[in-house]
């Protein structure tokens, strides 16, 4: 498990990457509790990286303004039995047929082409 932390840390990126949920509450202009509900409504996603591990969201997702596409795309993959884990590894893992990776995909406003690529990952 600690090596596919490590392989997902790298894929998004180092750790000014990534935002704790204190962080992510003041980039949204909002409270902690509200970015709780959010990670629990999966609006956001985020897992436990770092050394403690720690509740952490890739700062992409919400800066510089929260990627409204997500959810969407987050309930296709949670169809698809995605772990949040594995969610973050496909979004972040550069796919050919996108010619990006989804969540670079998503931030340029190409949702459909993302959400079915994700779709046919339930088949």
């Amino acid at each position: 498990m600690s090596e596919d932390l490590d392989q997902l840390e790298a894929l998004v990126g180092p750790d000014d990457a990534w935002l704790t949920v204190p962080d992510v509450a003041a980039a949204l202009g909002t409270d902690v509790s509200r970015v709780r509900r959010m990670l629990d409504e999966r609006q956001l996603l985020g897992v436990r990286t770092g050394r403690p591990r720690v509740l952490r969201v890739p700062r992409v997702l919400v800066e510089p303004e929260p990627l409204v596409s997500l959810p969407g795309t987050l309930t296709v993959l949670a169809d698809a039995r995605y772990s949040d884990e594995e969610a973050l590894r496909w979004l972040f893992t550069p796919d050919d047929a996108l010619g990006d990776t989804p969540v670079g995909a998503l931030r340029a406003g190409r949702i459909a082409p993302v959400r079915r690529r994700a779709q046919v990952l339930g088949f």
